[in-house]
């Protein structure tokens, strides 16, 4: 009995023991905090959308400097990365070592339909970057370091100066019923590579410029007027005239199908109300927001933009507002 005794004298005071240690360890620990959420900015364009966007211009451009050889160039037509080739410019012109050059292959005359500023200049594809490795008197060697695609002998090297994508900042969600800001508008004139179908992450080519007092970092509304623009035109009228008859031989009852419009007055016994009627007299304003899109680069007449949100397919000839 003794034993028992003692051992459960040990026991209580081991627990005491262990509680007045716990007690203290808590007592020692620091109140519990919650770091804030770190905010992460970021630009809105890199890569190919920021350094290969293009332009349209209607300054003209420096000839003078181009491709004009490279070391592979007996083995093939087209370069790309980490390929040498030969500039038209060394000493002669100021170039250095570490230079970093621009690609730009003219491609034209812009001419659009989307469009009713007429002259707009030429489109410049920007296809690649060039880092000088070595200079000589009029000529020097450039190592291709980046290419958005094949560069080629005759392409126009022009110095790249430093650029720039507007900073990503959290926006509301996009308003599809969105009025008019009451800014400039202008048209979509066409995507880079001259897609058709345009989605997010698409560069493309607007018809305001400068001019318009547009500037890098504005965000434009991409819309159409209610009813226009679609790629696909019907070439029907109505669903179903109030004379076509669903019916069978034995029961007649066509004149009340379902897919004829309404009869006008207030007892039926005027006129269908077509379409075209129906929408008589409703604001000029109403419009289908299809995306949204952000200035990258501008010039005197146009500018570069990169398409940010959609709501559905984008087409040439949509058109653009600034928020």
């Amino acid at each position: 009995m003794r034993f028992q005794i003692v051992c459960k004298r040990v026991a209580a005071a081991a627990f005491a023991a262990f509680t007045v240690f716990a007690a203290a360890g808590i007592a020692q620990q620091k109140p519990l905090t919650v770091a804030a959420p770190t905010t992460h900015t970021y630009n809105v364009a890199g890569g190919n959308n920021l350094y290969c966007a293009g332009f349209i211009q209607k300054a003209p451009i420096d000839t003078s400097q181009s491709i004009v050889g490279a070391v592979e160039e007996q083995e093939q037509f087209m370069f790309t990365e980490r390929n040498y080739v030969y500039i038209s410019a060394g000493e002669n012109k100021g170039v250095k070592v570490g230079d970093i050059m621009t690609v730009v292959r003219p491609r034209g005359q812009v001419k659009s339909v989307w469009t009713r500023k007429g002259d707009l200049g030429w489109y410049g594809e920007e296809v690649g970057a060039l880092e000088v490795v070595s200079v000589k008197a009029n000529v020097s060697a450039a190592r291709v370091k980046k290419a958005c695609d094949d560069i080629m002998l005759g392409d126009l090297v022009q110095p790249m100066g430093e650029r720039s994508a507007p900073v990503y900042h959290e926006r509301p969600t996009m308003d599809l019923f969105r009025d008019s800001s009451g800014k400039a508008v202008g048209r979509l004139l066409m995507a880079r590579h001259n897609g058709d179908l345009i989605a997010r992450d698409f560069i493309v080519y607007i018809d305001l410029g400068a001019e318009d007092n547009v500037q890098v970092g504005d965000y434009l509304t991409v819309f159409r007027p209610l009813g226009d623009g679609g790629p696909w035109m019907g070439e029907w009228g109505e669903s179903a005239s109030a004379r076509d008859e669903f019916d069978s031989f034995e029961y007649r009852g066509g004149r009340f199908s379902n897919l004829a419009a309404r009869k006008s007055g207030e007892t039926a016994k005027g006129k269908v109300v077509t379409t075209y009627k129906a929408k008589d007299g409703r604001p000029d304003f109403l419009r289908k927001v299809v995306g949204e899109m952000v200035i990258l680069n501008v010039k005197e007449r146009t500018a570069t933009a990169l398409v940010t949100r959609t709501a559905q397919e984008i087409h040439p000839g949509d058109w653009v507002e600034v928020q």
